[in-house]
């Protein structure tokens, strides 16, 4: 890091010496370069020091993320899986658990995701190691029967979540005080309704989302819901966006609209889907303002995005 001087700085004068039988001008003068050197070299050492600037956001994980970093199909930590049978919980369908090997860090936030009307764990498995590999624990999980109704399927994601962070084998690497949820159809209109009822979720990612309910003006959680062009199930114009248009103006929100995309799109890996997911849950879930980059200003369409609206996060 280069300091530079301001131009035309003239030395100061060494003045008489004082009654005291000190020089009061060189006095000064030693007393602000040292002054000057102790910042600066509090500055260099923010920069040289590894994590010295983390120390502001105790829930930072991972290196400063790049465009590349978050589009990658896996991020900087080793994963390890533990699965959950059904049979062993209640209120829930059992899953899989996706979480980062090393407790180095300390403690991760964590996401439950949900899957859509008449499918399996299987259909939203993908996003299970590849946002765990960005620092998350993340709980994929099957409902209690197929049919399921994103009622029903919003109480399960929030009794996933109390599994997970008082029984499950990883309690300990939870941060039960950072959660979000996330689904795919009406696993997508679950996270709406879970969400609503726990106003304490840091974050909520619908994906192609289908509820019968169109308004959410109650909800409290910052909430990315992702849409998809050429969506005949759960069709934009009646689900995705009216959800995003209900949610509080004061609320942290964006509507990604994917081109090209259906309503199915969510069930196989997506780079666009991935990017934007890990950006809104690393902001919200980890407080971590290194991600702003990727969601303000907000994205412009592209070969993968129709259209994308919503506010830049708001800072605390």
């Amino acid at each position: 890091m280069q300091q530079h001087l301001p131009s035309g700085t003239i030395p100061p004068r060494l003045s008489r010496p004082s009654r005291s039988g000190t020089f009061t001008g060189r006095s000064r003068t030693l007393t602000g370069l040292v002054t000057a050197g102790a910042a600066t070299a509090g500055l260099l050492m923010t920069a040289l020091v590894p994590g010295a600037q983390a120390a502001d956001n105790p829930y930072e994980r991972g290196p400063a993320p790049t465009n590349a970093s978050i589009e990658a199909s896996r991020g900087s930590y080793a994963t390890s899986q533990t699965s959950v049978s059904s049979l062993a919980v209640s209120g829930f369908g059992g899953g899989t658990i996706h979480y980062p090997t090393s407790t180095a860090d300390g403690t991760f936030g964590a996401v439950v995701i949900s899957p859509g009307f008449t499918a399996y764990e299987s259909s939203i498995a993908w996003l299970g190691p590849r946002l765990a590999s960005q620092g998350f624990v993340v709980f994929t999980i099957d409902t209690n029967t197929t049919l399921d109704q994103p009622d029903s399927r919003g109480r399960q994601l929030l009794a996933a979540l109390d599994y997970l962070t008082q029984r499950s084998s990883v309690r300990t690497r939870v941060d039960a005080g950072r959660l979000g949820v996330m689904g795919h159809s009406m696993g997508g209109g679950g996270s709406l309704e879970a969400a609503k009822s726990r106003t304490s979720l840091k974050a909520a990612i619908p994906l192609t989302g289908w509820n019968t309910d169109k308004t959410w003006p109650e909800l409290r959680t910052p909430t990315l819901v992702v849409g998809a062009d050429g969506d005949t199930v759960a069709p934009v114009a009646t689900h995705s966006e009216p959800f995003y248009e209900s949610l509080p103006g004061s609320l942290d929100k964006a509507y990604l609209e994917l081109r090209g995309a259906s309503h199915f799109t969510p069930n196989t890996s997506n780079t666009t889907i991935a990017k934007y997911s890990i950006s809104w849950l690393k902001r919200f879930i980890d407080n971590d303002t290194r991600y702003e980059q990727f969601l303000c200003p907000l994205p412009r369409p592209s070969l993968t995005i129709a259209e994308y609206r919503g506010n830049c996060p708001h800072t605390a």
